[in-house]
C-alpha cells in the first residue's frame, strides 16, 4: 500500500459509483431529518431542537441519531 492517496481519477468506476451514492443517501437522510425537525413541534422532540440540529454535521449519526431517538411518537 503506498502514502499517497488517491485522486477521484485513481478510482475504478464502481468505487466512484459507490462514493456518489454514498454521498446521495446521506444527502436525503439529513433532509428528511431536517425536514421532520424544523415541522416537529418541540414537546415531541427529545431533547432541544437546536442541539438536534447541530448534530447532523456529525454524518451519517446526527441524522439517524435524531429518526431513531430523537422523536417521540406520543
Amino acid at each position: 500500500m503506498s502514502g499517497q492517496k488517491k485522486t477521484w481519477a485513481d478510482l475504478t468506476p464502481a468505487q466512484r459509483a459507490a462514493i456518489i451514492a454514498g454521498g446521495t443517501v446521506e444527502l436525503v437522510v439529513t433532509a428528511i431529518a431536517l425536514r421532520d425537525l424544523v415541522r416537529r413541534p418541540s414537546s415531541t422532540v427529545r431533547g432541544p431542537k437546536l442541539l438536534w440540529a447541530a448534530s447532523f454535521v456529525v454524518q451519517p449519526f446526527g441524522p439517524v441519531g435524531y429518526l431513531a431517538l430523537g422523536r417521540r411518537t406520543r
